[in-house]
């Protein structure tokens, strides 16, 4: 019955797929030009130009004369948004360097989709027409955001006003617009980072050679800054307190300068640091205290933290979740007591150079209403001490355009550094000790048979290795598979394939390699029970459970028989949702609590605490709830793992009749009253392995274990009656026992 289940959920999905033709990547520029009228960006034009050769910028016509340019704001740098997905927007740039429009025109946002009307969208980027690019460049291009400001979408408009501002002046550059070609050749002197100085330093030492910049604000700051912006609502709203009362202390640091990282984050952090850099990033601590929080807390809900950017010349970055670390203290001797310390890596897309001044910008908001708010910003002026910047003359027209200028990067070529090759080199450690944990977790599934004859050794060898996945692959590396990285892998089917996309993360990968390799040899057993952290954390926390005695719930058969086909229809659903949206697919796959318990370790919105939490305290009272019943990447797994070559778990011919010992004791019933193995559902634990070599357990060990001490007491032969056995039915006649396959 159960095979003829997993074949229709088979030949569902192969039908779903077979019945579609490849879908054609949207993101491309021309892809979008088709669907959007050239008025729509430049309303005084009449027709696309021919796309440039040098760059992905398509020239404007009127009259069969070029007028200005169009280009993709994600061609130039990246757009990622709350979503975790670009937001595409087409940009019209005009001859004398201004925006002429902009439009929105695919995205992902959550918050757009859920209820932000299109028009105030529209209206704020509409905001971004006339604006002076080449002005903004030559000066200062890291104002802050306007004031109009869309509420309730603040993490998706600063991404917007990001990408505009950033993709445009990329474009001028290239298009050399009003002498900024010259700007982006290096024809004076050049500024590299001297790495050379490891001297570890104090406090004192930091703040007075300028390798710690202080910003301090106070009440009376903040207050005559919203007077100065001249909103009356905001004005009528002062922060209260004394006028001399500390707002924020905040203090920045570049991490360029060994001699600077490892006197703030001490030697133990500063490996930690070095491990988790990889080449072209760059590292910066921000430290705070006082009333306001340069943190907030909009990272938690969209990943991106709203109240600081970092600029430098025309380039702004802003810091997301994955690039973050929170720092308990600084290390420097006679450093104070923040409330704040935060460690944060640049993102790969964005051109900084540590050796040439930058700026943290502070975002400071006050609430105008229920929903609205207003921002002013403060900034702070960085610059590395010039005992650690080597100055030299460049050579003449050393040209600093091409890559830089566009912000992109061939993942396959291999006249480049590979960027997924790179990110290998980065990352040995990590990449070394997961494959010597996928090595040992072979041998243990090579060896069962004979580490099952020692219970206890397996349960303590089980429990480490659930500790490691959980803490390591978990917490630390943060390599928890989810059913959207098959949702990903459908889709790159179906579209644009290129390996080089799923190479980018490798401990992700060679996690997907181990589970196709185990899914041939023996199903979903060794990923689902050894290697998946929010497996893992269920399991341990019902052993805790167990040891302070909660009560344990039985699922009654027929009703556990019927709920596992719901992981199965929530898969199915899914994956059929992903081929025609995988935005929304993605957005569904939140059934999977992978991403607050174990990636954002519960540091996330109360809904999906409160839903992730309520599945791990069912894990209490019913073994792996979660894993039993609702898990998509479980049955994901379940139904090419029917293919296995392998099934080296051992039955005798009475198991299920009339013996239920095993299944019984079964931590997710995956043994049927049949006493068939379910291998779709099994977690590959080897508990009813160690009961079938257990002699004081196992009836049929029991009676082999007595002819063979034919005369001896049960108490000398070692073995106990299997009659008084709640678990045992005793057999007409037992019969000879034989070992057969599940």
């Amino acid at each position: 019955m159960t095979k003829t289940i997993f074949g229709f959920f088979f030949t569902v999905i192969l039908a779903l797929l077979a019945g579609l033709s490849p879908v054609r990547a949207e993101d491309d520029l021309s892809v979008f030009l088709a669907d959007t009228p050239v008025n729509a960006i430049f309303p005084e034009a009449d027709a696309y130009g021919t796309r440039r050769d040098d760059a992905p910028i398509i020239p404007v016509l009127k009259d069969g004369e070029t007028i200005g340019y169009v280009f993709l704001n994600t061609d130039f740098v990246g757009a990622i948004g709350y979503s975790g997905k670009p937001i595409y927007i087409l940009i019209g740039l005009r001859e004398d360097g201004r925006i002429a429009g902009a439009r929105l025109v695919k995205h992902s946002e959550p918050i757009v989709l859920a209820g932000i009307p299109d028009e105030k969208i529209r209206d704020f980027i509409a905001g971004y027409i006339g604006t002076d690019i080449l002005t903004m460049a030559r000066e200062k291009a890291g104002e802050p955001p306007p004031v109009d400001i869309v509420s309730g979408a603040t993490v998706t408009v600063m991404v917007m006003d990001d990408s505009i501002k950033r993709a445009s002046v990329r474009a001028a550059r290239i298009l050399g617009l009003g002498g900024l070609q010259a700007l982006a050749t290096t024809t004076g002197p050049t500024r590299t980072v001297d790495t050379s100085s490891e001297d570890v330093l104090d406090w004192t030492d930091l703040i007075g050679n300028g390798s710690v910049r202080r910003l301090q604000l106070s009440i009376a700051d903040i207050n005559q800054a919203f007077q100065d912006q001249g909103n009356e609502r905001a004005i009528a709203r002062p922060e209260k307190g004394e006028d001399d009362e500390t707002f924020i202390d905040l203090y920045a640091a570049s991490l360029a300068v060994p001699a600077i990282a490892r006197s703030l984050l001490g030697e133990q952090e500063y490996g930690n640091y070095l491990d988790r850099l990889e080449e072209g990033q760059n590292g910066f601590l921000i430290m705070g205290t006082g009333r306001y929080s340069f943190r907030g807390s909009g990272y938690v809900r969209g990943g991106i933290f709203d109240r600081i950017q970092v600029t430098q010349g025309e380039e702004h970055l802003r810091f997301r979740d994955r690039g973050y670390k929170n720092i308990g203290d600084v290390a420097a001797i006679g450093a104070p007591d923040f409330t704040e310390v935060a460690l944060f890596y640049t993102p790969k897309d964005v051109v900084f150079d540590p050796a040439n001044p930058w700026q943290l910008q502070l975002l400071v908001q006050r609430a105008i209403g229920a929903l609205e708010k207003v921002f002013v910003a403060f900034e702070l002026s960085y610059q590395l001490p010039d005992a650690y910047v080597i100055v030299e003359a460049a050579p003449a027209g050393t040209s600093a355009v091409s890559e830089q200028a566009t912000g992109q990067q061939s993942l396959g070529d291999p006249q480049s550094n590979a960027l997924w090759l790179r990110i290998w080199q980065q990352k040995p450690y990590q990449i070394a000790i997961l494959l010597a944990a996928i090595g040992i977790l072979t041998m243990i599934f090579f060896a069962q048979d004979q580490l099952a004859k020692y219970p206890k050794l397996g349960d303590w060898i089980r429990t480490g290795f659930l500790t490691f996945t959980l803490f390591w692959i978990g917490f630390y590396a943060q390599a928890q598979l989810s059913v959207v990285n098959v949702f990903a892998f459908v889709n790159a089917l179906l579209s644009d394939f290129r390996w080089e996309y799923f190479l980018l993360e490798p401990l992700i990968f060679i996690l997907w390699a181990s589970v196709a390799a185990s899914l041939i040899l023996w199903g979903r057993g060794p990923f689902c029970g050894w290697l998946c952290p929010f497996g893992a954390l269920q399991e341990l926390t019902n052993k805790i459970a167990k040891f302070f005695k909660v009560p344990q719930i039985t699922v009654p058969w027929w009703i556990h028989e019927r709920l596992w086909a719901l992981k199965y229809l929530i898969f199915l659903g899914l994956i059929g949702i992903s081929i025609y949206s995988l935005t929304l697919a993605e957005h569904l796959a939140e059934i999977e609590p992978f991403k607050t318990a174990i990636v954002l370790r519960f540091m996330r919105a109360w809904p999906y605490v409160l839903f992730a939490g309520a599945l791990v305290f069912a894990g209490l009272f019913i073994e792996r709830f979660f894993c039993r019943y609702l898990c998509p990447l479980g049955a994901a797994l379940s139904i090419p793992g029917q293919l296995h070559l392998f099934n080296w778990l051992k039955r005798y011919s009475n198991c299920g009749d009339p013996c239920h010992i095993c299944a019984q004791k079964c931590m997710v019933q995956a043994i049927e009253p049949s006493g068939r193995i379910n291998g779709n559902e099994c977690m590959d634990c080897f508990h009813c392995q160690q009961l079938y070599n257990d002699k004081n357990i196992c009836p049929v060990m029991i009676h082999k274990f007595a002819k063979a001490n034919k005369g001896a007491s049960p108490k000398e032969s070692g073995s106990t009656s299997s009659a008084g056995n709640p678990l045992y039915r005793k057999p007409r006649r037992l019969g000879r026992t034989r070992d057969i396959q599940s």
